[in-house]
């Protein structure tokens, strides 16, 4: 099934200043968080940041912070946020069923974010290269439990030209232009 902007969500989960000094691929984790998001943005695509315990993990990166101004934050306790009651109601309301998925940690609140959000009937995104943990072979133990439950691994690339969907109209100029371009030679690391 292909990704539709009109349709999607992105949830950027727990990217937070003291977490990431710690995790395995934290830069790129934030970095590609930060470029999806701020395309969705561009593309009225909502997106949304969790933040697990602030008080003692901080708030969201200050990268992701200035790049997605107009994200929504949640606070929250819960490991999965669809476990947050508030959150859950909200997401149903707004009526995107296709979830872009990432952050960290991997194997802890993203997996359990996306085992809730399966529950609750949502197609999960697993964004490859923006999930991590402190270390890398939780977050491909996490990639494999989590599309082994039915979500879908991806990369930014993939979903956005999805959401693009062609090239000759002044949407895609203007994301080639202000996004694709200058992500075309960024080495990742899957």
């Amino acid at each position: 099934m292909r990704i539709r902007r009109e349709s999607s969500l992105v949830m950027i989960v727990d990217l937070q200043s003291k977490l990431l000094p710690v995790i395995d691929g934290a830069d790129q984790a934030v970095n590609e968080a930060a470029w999806l998001g701020a395309l969705a943005l561009d593309l009225e695509v909502p997106v949304w940041l969790t933040e697990q315990y602030p008080e003692g993990l901080g708030d969201s990166d200050p990268r992701l912070l200035e790049a997605l101004s107009n994200a929504r934050r949640w606070s929250k306790v819960h490991f999965g946020a669809h476990d947050d009651p508030v959150l859950a109601r909200v997401l149903a309301e707004c009526g995107r069923r296709q979830i872009i998925l990432c952050g960290a940690e991997a194997h802890i609140c993203v997996l359990q974010t996306a085992l809730g959000l399966l529950e609750a009937g949502y197609e999960v995104y697993w964004l490859t290269e923006a999930i991590a943990s402190r270390r890398r072979e939780e977050t491909r133990l996490a990639m494999a439990r989590v599309t082994s439950a039915g979500a879908v691994a991806v990369s930014a690339d993939m979903v956005a030209y999805e959401w693009l969907e062609r090239c000759d109209g002044d949407r895609f100029k203007r994301a080639h232009r202000n996004f694709l371009k200058a992500r075309s030679a960024r080495p990742l690391r899957f």
